[in-house]
């Protein structure tokens, strides 16, 4: 098990007014401040256990809890309860600042759901041999602070990321009159003029690193080119942008590269043989790795008629990638694999990728395999996991298996199709009865795919069709994932879970009230079930609510990030769920097979217990280099189709309300999936008031509007390809909206309120 860290020398908070063994009623304020400062133990029953209350005091603890959260003192966070804004005690900070007595100072590098809320500031407390500085991210342990007058929180760091660098990233560009330029990535970043002396071999059009020098009196502030990226006339040079504004590491340091070029293909010592099992791998038609494959029969248990049985075997990148290695360190320090639409930044070497680890059809190679009975209703009997050697018997694409079992098998399919083919079939039908079961939350949003030409530019775009090929593996992977997890929760085994917290009660509220506007009801209390969302996606299927309800619903779910404690999939509907089945490209799957080598004594290459003490730290680290390589990935998206639009300036489009702000609307354009903004300043003559509630734009005077999902004309009047940026303006007049207009004269209130206090603070600061 994973060792309690102790991060403070402070006694915990203990309830004051009595002692443990003398039952009495806290005061709010006691249980607000016993939730402040034991944020690990503020679920209802430590609460009550703290405060000693008996089985009849617990009706009354449960009520005022209830009223602390609507009152919007108090937050459920999982399955604990916290002051809104409050930190876990591991957590990312970026240090930005120091005090006047030089403390460290550092916020969130990434804040839940309270957007109203300013990021609350730690003080870094000194440390003997502290690397960390102004600009660095820091993995840290935080803590309610000691002193009230300073930053709520102190911290201790744990680790500092690499350093945060002062370069400018952007393209080399000369001007008219023969100046060189550095046009930034960012918008926030400074244009840099550049001397021909400081250069450093760049060309014009080249995306380049420089660093300011000082600034000048008068003028822009002087750069020196400190590296030469690429050109950006070049392929695959798109999504060097993003590698190098998000710091992604994608070259691999030599002796990685070593210890990967010098590891032994595994053998079959300590294994199981199961190279006559004829396990297939199904993957998209353009995959390099195949990390997963998969088998399926019927059970012939006399105790489980109508059951099956299906095996998941997945590549065994334990074997080659071990704790404490140089390999293992990168593929820490990467976190997963990033794909863009004209590269991989994998997390591991190619040797180990594509070839040691890949489950090539008819090669011999090591795999964690998990063999799971299901009875005739789809629900899991019982399951074992297995170290193997063995062989893929096909390497079939999506489409290739679908067209067999759609009565188009090819040269290759034909001979599959009922020795193996059907019987995966027969199994993912069965296993779709549990599914239906279990009602996990269906949301309807087509992803897109960008193919490019030879020149890395845009082809074309377009939704790939969702096969049952793709629901097949995608049902199979969450069951090997759940027996994953039982597995060692039952061994009491240190496990990273994958978690997705149900919808924050504040969430479920505006929810609410958004659907109360299309007399929509949505059941209160903090019990809610996918199922009750998607008993509402039901109802509005097919009419023109479906896709603005469809893009709420989602925006009222929590993130899903790594977590040591368990606390269930919401969206899956699972009480316990652990990524297995992609360790080639997520490190936390690779942890979660070390837990299992070492729990069932597979081997010695497990989970060290150095690492077990560490697992909430990589958690951590692992969620937030997640987040990092979806914004690369979407960033990327948006340059490529800004770049592919580059040239229509003044063209009309069909564009999809996808968001709203204060300041305009965004839009999206559906046939190229890419997103751009309507400032609000340009929709007319009406005073626009923006409405949370249904998610509108209304004027103030008519009554007309816009609200997200509606299909609106737009033209595109100003484009910004370096940035990915895009400006429109509305051709669409506003209509009359469905549903209530309470929430818009509650938004005017609130608006005309603003505007008082502002005139007040304007005449005080006046007098």
């Amino acid at each position: 098990m994973a060792r309690k860290i102790s991060g403070s020398k402070k006694k915990k908070s203990e309830p004051t007014g009595g002692s443990r063994s003398e039952a009495h009623l806290p005061s709010r304020d006691e249980v607000l401040r016993y939730i402040t400062e034991n944020p690990d133990r503020s679920g209802k029953r430590e609460i009550a256990k703290a405060f000693n209350l008996k089985a009849g005091d617990r009706v009354w603890l449960k009520d005022l809890l209830r009223e602390l959260q609507d009152e919007g003192h108090i937050k459920k966070r999982r399955k604990k309860l916290m002051r809104p804004g409050a930190l876990p005690h591991v957590v990312v900070l970026d240090i930005f600042s120091r005090d006047s007595e030089g403390t460290l100072l550092a916020r969130p590098a990434e804040m839940d759901d309270d957007a109203d809320i300013p990021p609350p500031i730690v003080a870094i407390r000194s440390q003997k041999r502290s690397a960390a500085g102004v600009g660095d991210r820091v993995l840290a342990r935080v803590f309610p602070a000691d002193d009230s007058d300073g930053p709520p929180y102190s911290g201790k760091v744990m680790k500092v990321f690499e350093k945060k660098k002062r370069s400018v990233l952007g393209v080399l560009a000369r001007t008219k009159s023969g100046e060189w330029r550095l046009e930034p990535v960012e918008r926030k970043q400074p244009e840099l003029e550049i001397d021909a002396d400081q250069l450093q071999g760049a060309k014009e059009g080249d995306l380049i690193e420089a660093e300011p020098l000082t600034r000048n009196k008068y003028g822009l502030p002087k750069g020196r080119v400190t590296e030469v990226v690429g050109s950006l006339k070049s392929e695959k040079a798109v999504s060097l942008i993003a590698i190098h504004a998000h710091e992604i590491p994608h070259v691999f340091p030599q002796s990685v590269l070593n210890e990967a070029e010098n590891a032994e293909e595994a053998s079959l010592s300590g294994r199981e043989d199961w190279r006559k099992i004829p396990l297939i791998t199904i993957d998209p038609a353009d995959a390099k790795d195949h990390d997963d494959a998969v088998y399926a029969e019927a059970d012939t248990d006399e105790n489980n008629k109508g059951g099956v049985i299906v095996t998941v075997a997945i590549a065994d990148v334990a074997a080659y990638v071990r704790s404490g290695s140089a390999l293992d360190r990168e593929a820490l320090r990467r976190g997963n694999s990033v794909y863009f639409p004209d590269r991989v930044v994998p997390m591991l070497p190619e040797r180990i990728s594509n070839d040691l680890c890949s489950l090539r059809e008819g090669e011999a190679r090591p795999a964690m395999a998990v063999r799971m009975r299901f009875n005739a209703q789809g629900r899991k009997v019982d399951h074992s996991f297995h170290r193997v050697l063995m062989r893929s018997a096909a390497k079939l694409s999506y489409q290739q298996a679908q067209a067999a079992i759609d009565g188009e098998p090819d040269e290759k399919t034909g001979p599959l199709l009922d020795t193996i083919l059907k019987p995966l079939w027969e199994a993912y039908g069965i296993l779709r009865r549990g599914r239906a079961a279990r009602e996990p939350l269906e949301l309807d949003l087509p992803e897109r795919k960008i193919v490019l030409k030879e020149d890395g530019t845009v082809d074309r775009v377009y939704v790939p069709p969702r096969l049952d090929a793709h629901k097949l593996i995608e049902e199979f992977m969450i069951q090997a994932n759940v027996a994953a997890a039982e597995t060692l929760e039952n061994a009491r085994k240190p496990v990273v879970y994958r978690v997705h917290d149900a919808p924050s009660l504040a969430k479920q509220e505006s929810l609410r009230e958004f659907l109360g506007t299309l007399e929509i009801s949505l059941a209160r209390g903090a019990s809610l079930k996918p199922a009750q969302f998607n008993q509402i996606l039901d109802r509005v299927r097919e009419t023109e609510q479906e896709q603005l309800v469809n893009e709420v619903v989602l925006r009222s779910q929590s993130q899903a990030v790594y977590a040591t404690e368990n606390l269930g999939h919401f969206g899956l509907n699972l009480r316990r769920y652990a990524h297995f089945t992609s360790p080639i490209r997520r490190y936390a799957d690779l942890l979660v097979h070390r837990s299992l080598i070492t729990a069932l004594g597979l081997g010695k290459d497990g989970l060290r217990e150095q690492d077990e003490a560490q697992l909430a730290e990589y958690a951590a680290l692992i969620s937030t280099t997640e987040r990092r390589a979806m914004a690369a990935e979407r960033e990327t998206v948006d340059r490529l189709i800004a770049e592919h639009l580059a040239t229509r300036r003044g063209e009309e489009f069909q564009a999809r309300i996808s968001g709203m702000a204060g300041a305009g609307i965004f839009v999206q354009l559906p046939h190229f999936g890419a997103d751009g903004f309507v400032p609000i300043s340009t929709l007319g003559n009406d005073y626009y008031i923006y409405d949370e509630t249904r998610h509108a734009m209304i004027g103030e005077r008519s009554g007309l509007g816009y609200q997200l999902g509606d299909m609106v004309d737009v033209r595109l009047v100003e484009i910004a390809p370096l940035q990915g940026a895009m400006r429109f303006e509305m051709l669409s007049k506003p209509t009359k909206l469905p549903g209530s207009t309470k929430s818009f004269h509650k938004a005017r209130r609130g608006r005309d309120a603003s505007a008082r206090r502002r005139g007040r603070a304007s005449t005080r600061g006046r007098r």
